[in-house]
C-alpha cells in the first residue's frame, strides 16, 4: 500500500450508491474526504457514520453539473490544505428509449451530468492535483462505454463521451506524474440508480436484476476504486472492467427460475 503521509480525496457523487460507498471506505482507512453531491442531508448522515479513530468526511452540497458550485467547492477544499486524488463517480442514466423516441431532454441531463460533471470537477481540481507531485484522477464510467445496447443509445453516448475524456486526459497528465484511472463496472444493483432510470418504477427496477446471482454491489465497486487509488503511486490501473459472473456481456445474462 501507499506510503505517501498525507491522503486526502475529493468524491462527487457521495450522497448514495457507489459514491458513499468509496467516500465511506477510503474515510475509514484514514482518509480526508471532501464528500460532493447535491442532497446535504445524505451527507451529513454518511459523515456521522465514519468509526473514530479513522478519517473523516467533510460535506459539501455541489451539483457537479454547476461550473460555479464545483469551483466554490474546490476553493474549500484549496483552504483546508488541498487534495491529492478526486474521484468522479458521480453519474446518472435517465430512460430506455431507442434512438427514434428518445427524449432530447434525458439526453441533455446525461451529458451534463456525466460528461459536463466530469469537465468541470477535473478542471477544478487539476491544479491541486499537479501541485502535489503524485496527483491521481478516478473516473467511473460503464461497460456501457465498451458497448452499445438497444434502449441505451442515450446512457451509451454519455459514457463513451466520457470515455474518451478520460483517455485524453492521461495521455495529457502523464506529464504531471498525474494517473488516470477508468473503472467500467457492469450491473451493479443500487438503491436508486436503475429506479432512477426508470422514472422511479421500483417493480421495473427489480426486474432487471430478477434471477441474476450476485449482482455487483456498491461496496464490490467501491473496493476497487480505493484498491485503484491506494497502490502505490507509480502504478497505473488504465481501465478496470467489472462485472459480475453471471453477466458475461453486456448482450448475455444469465438468470435462474
Amino acid at each position: 500500500m501507499s506510503t505517501q503521509p498525507h491522503r486526502t480525496a475529493v468524491v462527487t457523487g457521495a450522497s448514495s450508491g457507489i459514491g458513499r460507498a468509496t467516500a465511506a471506505q477510503l474515510a475509514a482507512a484514514g482518509w480526508t474526504v471532501y464528500a460532493l453531491a447535491r442532497r446535504s442531508e445524505r451527507l451529513e448522515s454518511l459523515a456521522a457514520e465514519v468509526p473514530e479513530g479513522t478519517g473523516r468526511i467533510v460535506p459539501l452540497t455541489v451539483d457537479v453539473a454547476d461550473r460555479e458550485q464545483v469551483d466554490r467547492a474546490a476553493a474549500v477544499v484549496e483552504d483546508g490544505g488541498g487534495a491529492d486524488t478526486l474521484l468522479c463517480i458521480a453519474g446518472g442514466a435517465l430512460g430506455t428509449d431507442r434512438v427514434a423516441e428518445g427524449r432530447a431532454e434525458d439526453w441533455d441531463w446525461m451529458y451534463r451530468v456525466n460528461v459536463a460533471g466530469t469537465l468541470n470537477t477535473t478542471q477544478a481540481f487539476l491544479p491541486m492535483l499537479r501541485a502535489t507531485g503524485h496527483g491521481t484522477v478516478l473516473v467511473l464510467t460503464s461497460t456501457a462505454a465498451l458497448a452499445s445496447y438497444e434502449g441505451g443509445a442515450g446512457y451509451n453516448a454519455a459514457k463513451m463521451a466520457q470515455h474518451g475524456l478520460v483517455g485524453a486526459l492521461r495521455l495529457e497528465e502523464a506529464d504531471h506524474n498525474v494517473r488516470v484511472v477508468e473503472v467500467l463496472p457492469g450491473m451493479v444493483h443500487t438503491e436508486e440508480f436503475t429506479r432512477n432510470r426508470l422514472g422511479g418504477d421500483q417493480e421495473a427496477a427489480d426486474q432487471v436484476y430478477a434471477g441474476v446471482e450476485k449482482p455487483l454491489t456498491a461496496e464490490d465497486v467501491a473496493d476497487v476504486c480505493t484498491y485503484a487509488v491506494t497502490v502505490p503511486h507509480h502504478v497505473n490501473l488504465d481501465q478496470i472492467v467489472l462485472r459480475p459472473v453471471a453477466q458475461a456481456a453486456q448482450f448475455k445474462v444469465i438468470r435462474t427460475p
